[in-house]
């Protein structure tokens, strides 16, 4: 299993899995045009010379090289808002009291802006459902962080992810149909579907600009305030113990929550250590342990059993190869569920 970089020739094999995704997942829609827009925007980035971060967006792509299949996909968004509008509902506590009737009534209110302008998000995280074992969905994840780690200057302090919302196995979304349904007049599958093609623009032209008060919906609406999908509870469990937090942030459609941490604060990122590739099959008391190239356009990360000794990881040739480097080369490494500090490692931010 390698991650890679998307590529033209993945588009297929992309839509595929856009297909199989079904609602909910706006950033990777069933619409070859978009993804091949997304597709072509993450070649030109990775092409370029860039100092700091704009409306960038780098795909990458989870591929199973025996079977020469594309089985996930995940991205990095540079920096968002900056062409267009990142709109987040604030859930925010507003207080009503009267002294002389002894009355103190807190209510909690959702507050519609652009507070994430410019910050980093991760997106469009996905795998194939008969891949979801081992160490796929962590490598699918973690492997972006090693790629802010090497390549800090494309990206913000600040990174987010935006969480699918809940909605049923029918797709019905309560947060949508108590709320955004009243305002677009559309159900949320097309909602989303519109959404996904690029432009938010239609977003600040038809939600409410005044705070909606969270007692007025219905309680089916409230209760998933905050709540993801279940196909997505394993991602927001890993994200958490990246050290990703909720804010109180959530999105406009789904209710879905936004977490954030700083970059330099991400475990994966803490944890990680620059050493040397050494050729050779490793025994006894291994790791399962992952390995970024640190290069750009050539981007490669894998995982493999080993373990590190005084900053050298042995790993197989095979793995070598599926980096793109050779024996000597110097290397991302981090312990993919466990720390490790290899005496005399360099540990860097």
């Amino acid at each position: 299993m390698v991650i890679r970089p998307a590529q033209s020739t993945d588009l297929e094999d992309i839509l595929e899995l856009a297909a199989s995704a079904g609602t909910g997942l706006t950033t990777l829609p069933h619409n070859p045009e978009t993804i091949s827009n997304r597709i072509d925007n993450s070649v030109q980035a990775l092409s370029q010379e860039i100092k700091q971060p704009g409306s960038e967006c780098y795909f990458f792509v989870l591929e199973d090289t025996e079977e020469k299949k594309v089985i996930g996909t995940s991205a990095l968004v540079s920096a968002v808002g900056l062409d267009d509008g990142f709109f987040s509902y604030k859930l925010s506590t507003q207080v009503s009291a009267s002294p002389d009737l002894g009355v103190y009534n807190p209510h909690q209110i959702l507050i519609l802006g652009n507070d994430y302008t410019g910050a980093t998000e991760i997106a469009t995280l996905f795998l194939a459902e008969g891949h979801r074992g081992g160490t796929n969905g962590h490598l699918l994840s973690k492997s972006r962080f090693l790629f802010l780690a090497d390549h800090p200057e494309r990206f913000s302090e600040k990174i987010i992810a935006e969480m699918r919302g809940y909605s049923d196995d029918n797709g019905f979304s309560p947060f949508w149909e108590a709320l955004g349904k009243r305002f677009f007049k559309m159900d949320f599958a097309k909602a989303d579907a519109v959404r996904g093609l690029g432009s938010n623009t239609f977003i600040s032209e038809l939600m409410p600009k005044y705070p909606i008060y969270v007692d007025m919906l219905p309680e089916e609406a409230r209760a998933v305030i905050g709540r993801v999908h279940a196909d997505t509870a394993p991602a927001l469990s890993l994200l958490k113990k990246e050290g990703f937090t909720h804010q109180n942030y959530v999105d406009v459609f789904d209710g879905g929550p936004t977490v954030e941490v700083q970059r330099n604060a991400i475990r994966t990122i803490a944890n990680s250590h620059i050493v040397e590739l050494v050729a050779g099959e490793v025994s006894g008391n291994t790791l399962p342990i992952m390995i970024s190239n640190r290069k750009l356009k050539d981007y490669r990360c894998v995982v493999a059993q080993s373990r590190i000794e005084d900053d050298h990881i042995m790993i197989p040739q095979s793995s070598i190869d599926a980096l793109g480097l050779s024996a000597g080369d110097t290397v991302r490494a981090v312990a993919l569920f466990n720390k490790f500090r290899p005496s005399g490692s360099t540990k860097t931010q």
